[in-house]
């Protein structure tokens, strides 16, 4: 978790309080150390939070304390760069040049751990024709492991069922999830192919996450995919 992540869900931990809570409490509500709380409740009073009490009692948040604007977690901002990537590449000109606009306006008034989770969600809306309206895809509960994995940086077991109904297990490394108009795809290094390749996540069988983090940092195994297949940068200055 961010820090900026934990700040804004302690105080919404404290605001579901209406009486003192402790600061043991807190600590196994956000699942952080007691002394992070310590230092996080001195942090927050330096912002401008009104808690009243002290160690060993127990702290109480007055009403009217906001963090700071566009205080996001982890996963509103990927739903926001995953929700604006999908109106830049599925609309008319104007409202695409709106959400890219946004976007930019967002990052830019962004802390520094946000901007950096921002740009490098992993979260992919492809270009493609739209030709009706698209099917609904069945919850796959494949996605909140897959995100916690683009965004942690980990390898993940997958155990995998191909066009042909051949089942393989694979050790993977994950680059990007790409949102079809009716499938989902994982992008990611396969360990024992020695090569890129692409998982539907309708056939995975079974994925887990493994302790180990993939010797290259994903932004390069991105750049490194993208350039393998030819894809365009889509932060790259355009040529004139």
């Amino acid at each position: 978790m961010s820090r900026s992540h934990r700040l804004f869900t302690l105080v919404e931990a404290l605001r579901h309080h209406r009486y003192p809570v402790t600061a043991a409490a807190l600590a196994e509500e956000l699942g952080v150390s007691v002394r992070t709380i310590y230092r996080d409740i001195a942090t927050l009073t330096e912002q401008g939070a009104s808690i009243e009490g002290e160690a060993g009692l127990g702290y109480v948040l007055k009403p009217g304390f906001l963090l700071p604007p566009l205080m996001f977690a982890e996963a509103e901002l990927e739903a926001l760069v995953l929700g604006m990537q999908w109106v830049a590449r599925q609309s008319d000109a104007d409202l695409a040049r709106a959400a890219k606009q946004a976007l930019a306006k967002i990052e830019a008034v962004l802390p520094t751990d946000l901007r950096d989770h921002m740009a490098g969600t992993g979260m992919i809306v492809p270009n493609f024709a739209a030709t009706g309206p698209a099917p609904a895809l069945a919850e796959s509960l494949s996605l909140p492991i897959l995100r916690t994995a683009l965004r942690e940086e980990r390898k993940l077991d997958l155990t995998y069922r191909d066009k042909g109904d051949a089942m393989s297990r694979r050790t993977i490394w994950p680059i990007a999830l790409a949102f079809f108009r009716d499938v989902r795809v994982l992008a990611a290094w396969c360990e024992s192919r020695q090569d890129y390749r692409h998982f539907r996540l309708d056939r995975m069988q079974a994925l887990s996450p493994l302790p180990d983090r993939p010797p290259v940092r994903r932004r390069t195994l991105m750049a490194r995919w993208r350039r393998t297949l030819n894809i365009p940068d889509p932060d790259a200055p355009a040529r004139s």
